[in-house]
């Protein structure tokens, strides 16, 4: 297939959230204790939220950059373009691609919402929880019926308030939850007890797909702070191999048949092994382990509730049929440094050469719309989603790259490798200067 003709959906995205989201999308009373944007001194600026400043408003969101500037930055809604925020702006970023619709996770509330959880007062934090679900489903996901893939927050401190949100919001067309890899380094308990048991029974009444984000338990980890930053990136999406063990060998997938799960932003070049071992492991341990998949392999409860994304990944598609053909998606991860946007339908042509068209449409958009339940094409015709379609719809956005200099970047030393080590304290110096 041709680039142009291919339709993509991507499922792993990011927004910027906008400074003025809280303001208009909270009641008054609550505004003067929700999060709000304020420039520093320096010129950066940062969200404020219970005394704090979140060291989180543009994480690496350098997308139109030249790539010797990337880093941890930008550290103002100035040095991003305006698409990581701006859903219009975002829309003809979009088109300019080639992307037919987008799922997007958040910015500085993390990936769970934690920052609401680890408030003291709880039912403010619902609340804002709930704004936050609304502005998203609403404002971002509204503004363009057709366009995203709607991603809901959850309460983590309360399944049960969790479950209950899920419900409402499938009732706004919302069928998609963001959530964690490791509750227990949250400070929750495991995959492994029944404390989730609300959330995993309204998923699966709804059809709510469970969306894991790669980073979303505590973080990053590491074996050496001083080892190049390069490991970090590259061993990052594999991590998730972690909680695919955890959750394919707890109970959940069993006593829940119909719970679906996305590995979002994990790859899958890795999984063929990953099934490969987890099959080798029951048929040879399962006598003793007591693990027992109802007559099945382990890989084929996979291929019924998993769901897998990549966004480059020439040897997972190689692989696709030990992958899961019907499991995979694709992701650009816009406005991320890894993002292949502004060329992601040439880029992806690279890894689908040879891949028969039936293949490439079920990768590239029917998968993904099929598992989110987005109904693109009543919003616009098939023939108009395509790259070169939606290329046409956009032929003014400027693409070219552009330097923003200050800021974090200047910081790192040219003359040796870059270390985990010197983008943490890059981005603790970000951060080091009070608010005003």
């Amino acid at each position: 297939m041709r680039p142009e003709d291919m339709i993509l959906v991507s499922v792993d995205d990011h927004v910027v959230e906008p400074p003025d989201m809280f303001q208009r999308a909270l009641p008054v009373q609550y505004r003067d204790a929700a999060p709000r944007v304020v420039r520093k001194k320096d010129g950066s600026d940062v969200w404020i939220f219970d005394g704090k400043q979140i060291p989180n408003l543009a994480l690496n969101a350098v997308v139109g950059r030249p790539p010797e500037e990337y880093g941890m930055e930008p550290t103002s809604y100035e040095q991003i373009r305006p698409g990581c925020w701006n859903v219009h702006e975002r829309i003809r970023d979009m088109n300019a691609n080639g992307v037919l619709a987008s799922m997007c996770f958040p910015s500085f509330p993390t990936f769970t919402g934690m920052k609401f959880a680890e408030h003291a007062d709880k039912a403010l934090s619902a609340v804002l929880v709930q704004a936050y679900n609304d502005w998203h489903v609403e404002d971002w996901c509204g503004a363009y019926p057709g366009r995203f893939i709607p991603l809901g927050l959850p309460m983590m401190w309360d399944p049960a308030a969790t479950a209950e949100e899920v419900r409402r919001l499938s009732r706004k067309g919302c069928h998609a939850l963001s959530f964690t890899e490791s509750p227990e380094k949250l400070g929750f308990p495991s995959f492994h007890s029944e404390h989730w048991d609300p959330i995993w029974r309204a998923c699966s009444d709804e059809g709510t797909v469970v969306a894991v984000h790669i980073g979303s338990g505590a973080g990053m980890s590491f074996n050496s702070m001083e080892a190049p930053v390069d490991v970090m990136i590259t061993t990052t999406p594999m991590k998730i191999v972690d909680f695919a063990a955890d959750i394919l060998w707890s109970s959940v997938l069993k006593r829940y048949p119909k719970l679906r799960i996305a590995l979002s932003e994990g790859g899958i070049g890795w999984i063929p092994y990953f099934l490969e071992r987890a099959d080798y492991v029951h048929e040879h341990h399962h006598a003793w382990t007591h693990q027992d998949f109802g007559g099945k392999r382990p890989s084929e409860v996979w291929r019924e509730h998993m769901v897998t994304c990549f966004i480059d990944d020439a040897t997972g598609i190689v692989l696709r049929d030990r992958v899961g053909l019907d499991t995979i998606t694709w992701e650009c991860d816009y406005p991320h440094s890894d993002t292949t946007w502004p060329n992601s339908p040439e880029i992806l042509s690279r890894s689908l050469g040879g891949v028969s068209d039936e293949d490439v449409n079920r990768i590239t958009h029917e998968n993904a719309l099929r598992i989110f339940r987005l109904d693109a094409f009543s919003h616009r015709p098939r023939e108009l989603c395509t790259a070169a379609a939606l290329r046409a719809k956009s032929p003014d956005v400027d693409l070219s790259v552009k330097s923003v200099r200050g800021g974090l970047a200047p910081t790192l030393d040219p003359t040796r490798p870059v270390t985990t080590s010197d983008v943490l304290r890059q981005l603790a110096g970000a951060f080091a200067t009070p608010a005003e």
